[in-house]
């Protein structure tokens, strides 16, 4: 193990055990240096990788934090890593979505609030109203955090809209070169704000499982990609 990653696993330790709980203060570079047996260049090599994680909080002038450990936080550089996966990589990044923005649709179904439900419509019409590729685009992606706020489950709704990054210029590509592609999309959306609006639990599943497909065949077509486990 190198000397950086040595010292990142002791500040793990510290922030995992508690004693350095959300929202502490780290001691003074030294100090804390001597305590847990650093030099205080690989120290500080560990703090810039964990503020790069979302762990630490380097505040000029004022010292070193941890942040508030909210999944959300933690996850967000999911989105980026997806974006970074080679073309013919992603389909595997799909079979993960697939798996499970279904289960969080039903779960959304269940958890959904009135408040919830005004929103999603709000997004909806918003998308039907839509003049180009882009502006329903940007409802599109607000529709779907919504419904992945409404399970309730930070973590999921982060894991989710990472794996949901690359399909946003998939659906860019087919509503710019299909001509029918927008009112399928609104289909797609439709079924799944009827499925949550009566809470039909089953019926939200089914419905995002056809909208991920969907979704997937889109980006399989853009791409000179395989899906995985097809032979070559």
């Amino acid at each position: 193990m190198s000397r950086t990653a040595e010292a990142i696993e002791r500040l793990r330790k510290l922030i995992a055990s508690g004693e350095l709980p959300p929202g502490a203060k780290l001691p003074r570079e030294p100090d804390l240096a001597a305590q847990l047996g650093l030099s205080r260049s690989s120290l500080r090599e560990a703090v810039t990788a964990l503020a790069h994680a979302q762990v630490l909080d380097v505040r000029r002038g004022d010292g070193t934090y941890v942040t508030s450990l909210e999944p959300g936080l933690l996850l967000e550089g999911i989105g980026l890593a997806v974006e970074l996966i080679r073309d013919d990589t992603l389909p595997e990044v799909f079979e993960v979505r697939r798996l499970l923005e279904p289960a969080a649709t039903a779960l959304a179904a269940q958890r959904i609030t009135p408040e919830g439900l005004a929103e999603l419509h709000t997004h909806l019409e918003a998308m039907r109203a839509a003049d180009t590729a882009e502006d329903l685009l940007v409802h599109d992606v607000r529709f779907h955090d919504c419904v992945m706020s409404a399970t309730g489950n930070k973590s999921l709704a982060s894991v989710i809209g990472g794996l949901s990054a690359p399909t946003v210029r998939a659906r860019v590509w087919r509503v710019t070169i299909e001509s029918d592609a927008k009112s399928e999309i609104m289909r797609q959306h439709e079924s799944i704000y009827e499925a949550l609006a009566t809470h039909d639990v089953q019926l939200a599943q089914a419905s995002a499982l056809v909208h991920v497909a969907e979704s997937e065949r889109g980006l399989l077509r853009s791409l000179p990609i395989s899906p995985p486990g097809a032979r070559p």
